[in-house]
């Protein structure tokens, strides 16, 4: 497969198909909203903020006119929230062709979510595993169907502590981001696993933007309310970063690039794997263990109170 300078232009055409894109207000969820609606799609923005998500449609609008936007409002912290949205969608919706798993919060201060997750872990694997359960029989009916759920390079630094998921033993900021970027890993896989298994047409891949200037990097500034900390973030994502759009080509590779068998993981191939146009990458090796992909998917279960649409046959 070709990705040499793979840009927007080489997605298919999307008329007619039906996506989901957590956090598509802003940053590269809202990019990749933009080039999927540019390209015909249905587009949910589902975001937390459904003032913000109406100011990501009109400015869609402005660009493509005749863009079938919808704005559905879901906060992943809250997993009435998620419950919620599911049923709603599932009542008006009859497809569901892609589904990017794409919220998430960055480098925060310890908090919790609604239902008591550490609230990096709960927000960017436990919302996203409800979500994506919750959906999974529309998606396992509508043909060819894509989940994309998206990591970070700091996979590479995180694991999955069992003894502590919730950090009330000990908090480590970036340890909890690692650990929630990694657990994407882990559960992308091993969805993709589950459903070749179970003889789903969908496929789930995993991807990563590289470092793209976001607002993500100024959540935890923001909340330390350290203006130090977020001088610096500007400075880093004005002389290092790549733009959102750049950043937003691997979610649209990983969703829509033919050819793609499930199981891959996509980001930038230029400078330090962090800039440059998209393609297949490697995500390490822990992220392969299936073990530890299957211990997370039963505590995650558990935690959630989520049992996928999977027969037990199709899985043991």
């Amino acid at each position: 497969m070709t990705t040499t300078e793979w840009t927007i232009e080489n997605i298919p055409n999307q008329n007619d198909r039906c996506i989901i894109i957590t956090g598509a207000n802003s940053g590269i969820g809202y990019e990749a909203a933009l080039a999927l609606a540019g390209k015909g799609a249905n587009v949910i923005l589902a975001v937390r903020d459904a003032q913000k998500g109406e100011q990501a449609c009109a400015q869609i609008h402005r660009v493509y006119p005749q863009a079938h936007i919808e704005v559905m409002p879901l906060d992943l912290a809250d997993l009435a929230s998620v419950h919620h949205f599911a049923e709603t969608f599932s009542r008006q919706h009859k497809t569901l062709a892609l589904l990017v798993n794409n919220a998430g919060v960055m480098g925060i201060p310890y908090r919790k979510t609604a239902d008591g997750f550490e609230m990096q872990l709960g927000t960017n694997h436990l919302g996203h595993f409800v979500l994506t359960g919750l959906l999974l029989p529309i998606l396992a009916a509508t043909p060819q169907a894509r989940i994309v759920t998206v990591s970070s390079m700091m996979h590479r630094f995180g694991k999955i502590n069992f003894d502590n998921l919730n950090g009330e033993k000990k908090y480590a900021t970036w340890a909890a981001y690692s650990q929630s970027k990694l657990a994407n890993l882990f559960f992308a896989y091993e969805l993709n696993r589950r459903l070749a298994k179970a003889g789903i047409d969908a496929i789930s891949v995993g991807c990563h933007p590289g470092y793209a200037a976001t607002n993500l990097q100024f959540g935890a500034s923001r909340m330390n309310r350290s203006r130090a900390q977020e001088i610096l973030n500007r400075l880093q994502n004005t002389f290092f970063a790549q733009s959102a759009a750049m950043g937003a080509l691997p979610i649209l590779f990983a969703a829509t690039a033919p050819g793609l068998q499930g199981g891959e993981y996509v980001g930038p191939m230029g400078w330090g794997k962090m800039r440059g146009y998209p393609g297949i990458g490697e995500s390490n090796a822990l992220s392969h263990d299936t073990r530890i992909a299957q211990k997370l998917w039963v505590v995650s279960e558990e935690l959630t109170g989520i049992q996928y649409a999977l027969s037990e046959s199709s899985v043991d």
